[in-house]
């Protein structure tokens, strides 16, 4: 008997069913086999937010559940958009079907090295290298036309007006210091007037991150490999992506937009996520918090 995919009403219920495979991992492999597909040892991926299995080393199979169906419309649409458009190579849809009413993609598997699991080893020339690739990287994402991209919701403009509303809680709720927390009322304030709302807009991949990156060895130089994973895609104002200024391009407003982006992001968590040595300490507050991180 062939086993259905149950329905969730919040991301938890679904994380704590997703962590027993045999619940889920045959209804995977019969989609595969539903393609012709027969991976002979299926690797489950454990983190993420949607169920990753890897059909051997050529095909990737990303099951979303319901909730997440807005994840697997932005993947969809991103890669069809941004195929062709990279200097690097990104994910290709073989396949797409539903089951159940869970969207899937069956995408092509990239070669290389995890970046969380390289760029610890890599020497600073190393990393300057590839950060520099990466900024590389943003702006060919950033100059691709949005396509059916433009149609994702939620829209730039509702979608800041959410993440000011909800601000102050997610960052209280984070452990963000007091002193910090103190400024709130006068940035997002600013983020009112200082963020513009209105076109033109570009793709915005939203995680730059180590996880989402695959860098490969040529010789004695890394490089980048692969980008993947665009649950997160939306399109709006390009500084949200945080790239692309030199020191001289960095005016107070300029300044005080950015740190307004950096909290309003969707994965903001400055606690665990600023990297300057006893930043908590050095910065008394918001204004000095920034002058820390963009110095002029």
């Amino acid at each position: 008997m062939t086993v259905s995919l149950p329905s969730f009403e919040n991301y938890e219920t679904f994380r704590i069913w997703r962590a027993d495979q045999s619940r889920w991992l045959p209804v995977a492999l019969d989609i595969a086999r539903g393609h012709g597909l027969k991976p002979a040892t299926p690797h489950v991926f454990t983190t993420g937010t949607n169920l990753v299995i890897g059909l051997g080393d050529a095909l990737i199979l990303k099951i979303f559940p319901p909730i997440h169906r807005d994840q697997f419309i932005s993947e969809r649409g991103s890669l069809a958009q941004l195929r062709g458009r990279l200097s690097i190579p990104i994910p290709e849809i073989q396949f797409e079907g539903e089951r159940d009413g869970w969207p899937y993609l069956v995408i092509t598997r990239l070669s290389g090295t995890l970046g969380s699991e390289a760029w610890p080893a890599l020497p600073e020339d190393q990393k300057e290298r590839v950060l520099a690739q990466i900024g590389a990287t943003i702006a060919e994402v950033q100059r691709a036309p949005l396509g059916e991209l433009s149609r994702i919701e939620p829209g730039w403009r509702q979608f800041i007006a959410r993440q000011i509303d909800g601000c102050r809680a997610r960052h209280t709720r984070l452990g963000l210091a007091q002193k910090f927390l103190d400024g709130f009322d006068d940035i997002l304030r600013d983020a009112a007037t200082l963020i513009p709302l209105g076109g033109p807009h570009v793709i915005l991949i939203g995680e730059y991150i180590p996880e989402n990156f695959l860098l490969s060895r040529e010789g004695d130089k890394w490089g980048l490999s692969g980008l993947f994973d665009f649950g997160d895609v939306m399109t709006g104002f390009r500084e949200y992506e945080g790239f692309g200024y030199s020191s001289a391009d960095v005016t107070p407003d300029v300044k005080r937009r950015l740190m307004a982006l950096m909290l309003l992001h969707r994965a903001s968590d400055p606690v665990r996520h600023i990297c300057i040595e006893d930043w908590q300490a050095k910065a008394g507050d918001l204004f000095e918090l920034q002058d820390l991180i963009w110095p002029v």
